[in-house]
């Protein structure tokens, strides 16, 4: 049985990154300030998206929405810095960029979605169902 926010693709994607970044993390030789802002960073995606997927409110729903979008930001401006640096190549990061990509995306319209309607992620596309939306329905119904 998987908990709500476990079916949202931006979820999923979310580990996804997590799992790149760790990857990525361990092929560096040395510890460097970047290294360790991605691990927080990438962390707080999943994180975030969680925890906001819990919020009875819109309001609140989309705040965590936010951070976590404001978190996979971080996670694309950490991946620049450690080219920059050096310490990878652009192409080394091509995927985790690319992921970033999705997630920023995914979140927007989340964020979106829940301020004009509160339903997440194109309720069409996923079959979820969240905290008020069945009076929503029906008021669609009697129009």
């Amino acid at each position: 049985m998987a908990l709500a926010h476990e079916r949202l693709i931006v979820y999923q994607k979310s580990i996804e990154l997590v799992a790149w970044s760790q990857k990525l993390m361990d092929s560096l030789e040395s510890p460097t300030a970047a290294k360790n802002q991605l691990e927080r960073a990438s962390n707080s995606v999943p994180l975030n998206i969680a925890e906001g997927n819990g919020k009875f409110s819109r309001k609140d729903q989309s705040r965590f929405l936010q951070i976590a979008q404001g978190s996979a930001f971080e996670c694309a401006a950490c991946l620049d810095v450690l080219v920059a640096r050096e310490f990878v190549t652009i192409e080394e990061i091509e995927y985790g960029k690319t992921l970033v990509e999705e997630i920023v995306r995914m979140l927007m319209g989340l964020i979106s979605n829940r301020r004009e309607t509160g339903v997440g992620e194109d309720a069409a596309n996923y079959g979820l169902r969240f905290e008020g939306d069945e009076d929503e329905d029906e008021d669609e119904d009697e129009e």
